[in-house]
């Protein structure tokens, strides 16, 4: 009885060591996607009165909870019922990643129609506030469903060979980490002007410590969100490029002779470039369709 007890004990701590080294694996194959959730929703989170910064993103994770919640049995079902559609889903997904990325570099150097944000710090009316605030929470909820499906199935694809238990274990600890993480971190991001004008407003003038950590942190927040964007932009087609990279066989030997990263990238940013030119002229063509209807 005794040596069952501690057979199962010793189970127990070898498929923790394994779930241990493959979440550490796994977390390291999700970073650059968090990188662009991180980059998104601190943009999402920004904006905001500041009594309501805090309320408005304990929204905004509630429906990350409830997004992980819904993906992740359908994930673990297909990856125990049809573990070729991991692949599948993932390759998808990259496309998606790679064109988002392609897309972003796109809007840098080709003028575009700016699409119209909306300042919650005016003054509205009361009812107009909270109508305006729930449809950026709604918006910033539908945009962490698409990053949370990125993000749980490259992490049951690097793990889809393993049995079922270590996977819903592995996965679901990444996910935990990209939801408490993400907007622990956003949190922090959103309150830094805030910190910088109480440091200030208790320096009484001065051009003291407090006065100099208050400006600076006041100056950085927007520069700080712009230079997430940027890394989660490369990020991005990094992940898009290594997900192309390890599944499609005509990748593998692509490039060999250059940095991994680099090849990364290459064939992340090539791929994208072809997706964006296809939903370009898709786009082209059915716009015209509908004038000359």
């Amino acid at each position: 009885m005794a040596s069952g007890f501690f057979a199962l004990l010793d189970d127990i701590a070898v498929l923790m060591d394994d779930v241990a080294a493959m979440t550490k694996i796994t977390t390291k194959k999700t970073a650059g996607i968090l990188g662009d959730d991180l980059a998104v929703n601190a943009e999402k989170a920004s904006g905001f009165l500041s009594s309501r910064e805090i309320p408005v993103l304990w929204a905004i994770t509630k429906g990350s909870f409830l997004n992980k919640l819904i993906i992740l049995p359908l994930a673990f079902l297909m990856s125990a019922f049809l573990p070729w559609s991991v692949i599948v889903v993932l390759v998808l997904g990259g496309l998606y990643l790679a064109y988002e990325g392609a897309e972003k570099i796109y809007e840098v150097f080709v003028p575009h129609k700016k699409t119209e944000s909306v300042d919650l710090k005016k003054d509205y009316t009361e009812e107009e506030l909270l109508d305006l605030e729930k449809t950026k929470i709604k918006s910033a909820i539908v945009t962490d469903f698409i990053l949370s499906v990125e993000i749980v199935i490259i992490a049951l694809g690097s793990v889809v060979n393993e049995p079922l238990t270590t996977q819903i274990i592995v996965v679901s600890i990444v996910a935990l980490i990209a939801t408490v993480g993400v907007y622990g971190i956003v949190a922090m991001i959103v309150r830094m002007d805030d910190l910088g004008l109480k440091l200030i407003s208790k320096s009484n003038g001065s051009k003291g410590v407090l006065f100099a950590i208050g400006t600076f942190l006041v100056w950085a927040l927007p520069k700080l969100i712009k230079s997430l964007s940027v890394i989660g932009t490369i990020a991005l087609i990094l992940v898009a490029g290594g997900i192309f990279v390890h599944n499609i066989e005509y990748f593998h030997h692509f490039l060999e002779q250059i940095p991994a990263i680099i090849r990364d990238f290459i064939v992340g940013l090539a791929v994208g470039a072809v997706c964006l030119i296809v939903v370009k002229a898709f786009k082209m063509i059915f716009f015209r369709k509908s004038l000359n209807h």
